[in-house]
């Protein structure tokens, strides 16, 4: 470590370094496979979670072991940001029994209930009631831990939202509502499916405490989250916060996403949410350019032997999945 001088107030070196690697992880594993995706070796669907590193990253740095996450359809950050084995989660979408469901959950249903991670998901919205049912157990159990659901400004329509937050603030859960609004649903853009596009509103309206956030300010995010974790703790939960944010692509892989007006797509990448906690890092914790070069590197490194345990790893056959599912 070189000796730069911290600044005050900050988080701790090890936070900021932690929500560094986080997104710079995510970020190589978006960008990788997506040419994974090109080479043919990924099928089906592939919605890249480039732009919103700093989401996941923030926010999972604020948590701790025996708490949980309920994810997205667009869910390989808050996987990686959870801890997930990248070899496992590469496994997974190549479709190989050494994933985490064995090949058969692909890109959008990566879970590990071990871990307290309760999956991606394919359904909008699915994640909120799974999030409040596993903070409703935690209550009955006497634990302390705190649920995060990560949702979408698409999502917030559906009509398990509001009924979900409205039952997590009756039960007065350990429950925290992130919205990662992205400004779209597919290609509809947020200001022609809902009249007020502030959406921690609707927290407000149900007597939710509910926070608005700069979603490519992971260092903000962090903020943001440990308070609202503190007050689940409290037992004055739940907590919706909605990070403002923006993806750098189409809505999946195969989406040009000619529908982002250019000006708009070059405001928020100018806000790089890995620029700026690699920023955070050095101007915060005062890492070098060189200890920086490490991190990326050993990112880079564990992304390719990932890909070389997953090509080798055997692929999902009829006969394994007729004796899987002879078990339901």
């Amino acid at each position: 470590m070189n000796e730069g001088k911290p600044i005050q107030n900050a988080p701790p070196r090890e936070i900021l370094e932690k929500i560094f690697r986080t997104a710079y992880k995510i970020r190589v594993f978006e960008t990788e496979g997506i040419k994974l995706y090109r080479q043919g070796l990924i099928r089906g669907y592939f919605h890249p979670y480039l732009g919103q590193e700093g989401i996941a990253a923030g926010v999972c740095a604020a948590l701790k072991d025996g708490d949980f996450i309920a994810s997205t359809h667009r869910g390989h950050g808050h996987c990686i940001a959870w801890g997930a084995s990248v070899r496992k989660m590469v496994a997974e979408l190549l479709q190989k029994e050494t994933g985490y469901c064995k090949g058969y959950g692909g890109s959008m249903h990566i879970a590990d209930i071990s871990t307290g991670n309760l999956g991606a998901n394919g359904i909008v919205g699915a994640g909120t009631p799974l999030g409040v049912g596993a903070a409703l157990a935690s209550q009955v159990r006497g634990s302390d831990a705190v649920t995060v659901t990560f949702s979408t400004d698409g999502a917030s329509n559906n009509g398990t939202f509001l009924e979900s937050l409205n039952l997590a603030a009756i039960w007065n859960l350990n429950f925290i509502l992130v919205i990662e609004n992205n400004g779209y649903a597919v290609s509809t853009r947020i200001d022609e499916s809902t009249r007020d596009t502030d959406l921690y509103k609707r927290g407000l309206a149900i007597g939710v405490e509910s926070h608005q956030v700069d979603g490519n300010d992971p260092v903000e995010v962090h903020r943001v989250t440990m308070q609202a974790v503190k007050t689940c703790r409290a037992g004055k939960g739940p907590v919706l916060i909605e990070a403002k944010t923006y993806r750098h692509m189409g809505h999946h892989v195969n989406d040009p996403g000619k529908y982002m007006p250019e000006d708009e797509l070059a405001h928020y990448k100018a806000r790089d949410p890995v620029d700026r906690a690699r920023a955070a890092l050095k101007e915060m914790a005062g890492f070098s350019d060189a200890e920086i070069g490490a991190i990326e590197a050993e990112a880079a490194a564990e992304f390719a032997d990932a890909v070389e345990f997953s090509v080798k790893s055997p692929e999902v056959t009829a006969e394994s999945f007729a004796a899987f599912a002879q078990g339901y």
